[in-house]
């Protein structure tokens, strides 16, 4: 594939993903209602302050999880080919595993999972 065929694929997704967004500003019905600026909780009006900040041991957690939920995805393929290849593998997923370790020892030294 030469840097033609990518640069036109590259373009073609541009136009398409522009020329569906002004497709659909287009068309599309406009009503400015101020019940659409409302924040939506089951249809119920809302009790107290709409804008309340978490904490950021949520946020935390959730980045925690991501990070090795994201570690699933690279060692199920990885489980899927390493009879074919070989040691070499085995120890690139050794250093990869003693890194995400390694995070997560910071994190509990750092105690990011404890939950309270």
């Amino acid at each position: 594939m030469g840097t033609e065929a990518i640069i036109v694929f590259i373009l073609s997704g541009v136009v398409l993903v522009a020329g569906a967004n002004f497709l659909s500003n287009l068309i599309s019905h406009k009503s400015d209602n101020p019940q659409k600026r409302e924040p939506y909780e089951c249809g119920m009006e809302t009790i107290g302050p709409t804008w309340v900040q978490f904490k950021v041991g949520y946020y935390l957690f959730a980045i925690l999880f991501l990070i090795f939920d994201v570690e699933v995805a690279f060692l199920v393929p990885w489980a899927v080919v390493f009879k074919s290849v070989g040691t070499v593998a085995l120890v690139e997923i050794l250093i990869f595993l003693i890194i995400l370790g390694l995070g997560l020892l910071y994190a509990w030294k750092k105690q990011a999972l404890k939950w309270e």
